[in-house]
């Protein structure tokens, strides 16, 4: 009985190919003989050495993602947009101030409370988002209001954020 030779080592490890690979199935699993991976050709000669293709392999694509952004930030110049400058200064101006909700507004996020409306509760504005680095971002809701709910039967009050539109609430006072 003659053993199949092994094929001579590649330095390169992703050399093997599926010709190499083959497999008999054992007789206590499966009573066919035939094998798991099937042969494609002819093992390649002992005196031909393997090849190993290194192909340059491109960047990920968050990376072009991140370049670009980078780009983009480093190159904004924010004198070019006045309007921007001046409605961050008028947001910036709520910033702080105290305030109550007056559209029907429903939360979900809030553990304690859930499916919470928040007409009528007051909360202080923590932030305006709609600016970012001196260019205008798409956010729908771009004030952030931070509301403090007790709820029945607990001692301590429970904290949280919602965004809301400017035209969801009133300015009640400063905080």
């Amino acid at each position: 009985m003659q053993f199949p030779t092994r094929p001579p080592t590649s330095p390169c490890p992703m050399s093997t190919t599926a010709a190499t690979a083959t497999a008999v199935a054992s007789p206590s699993t499966s009573t066919s003989s035939t094998p798991l991976l099937p042969r494609r050709g002819p093992l390649p000669p002992a005196s031909t050495p393997a090849r190993c293709r290194l192909l340059p392999t491109p960047p990920p694509r968050w990376r072009a993602r991140l370049d670009l952004a980078r780009r983009v930030a480093v190159g904004s110049d924010v004198s070019s947009y006045p309007d921007v400058a001046a409605e961050e200064a008028a947001a910036a101006r709520k910033v702080g101030k105290r305030v109550r909700v007056t559209a029907p507004v429903r939360v979900h996020h809030v553990a304690r409370a859930p499916g919470l409306d928040l007409r009528g509760m007051e909360g202080v504005v923590k932030q305006y988002v709609g600016v970012w680095k001196g260019k205008r971002v798409t956010a729908n809701l771009p004030f952030k209001v931070e509301f403090e709910l007790k709820p029945d039967g607990q001692d301590k009050p429970v904290r949280f954020i919602a965004h809301l539109r400017e035209q969801e609430f009133e300015i009640v006072g400063d905080e």
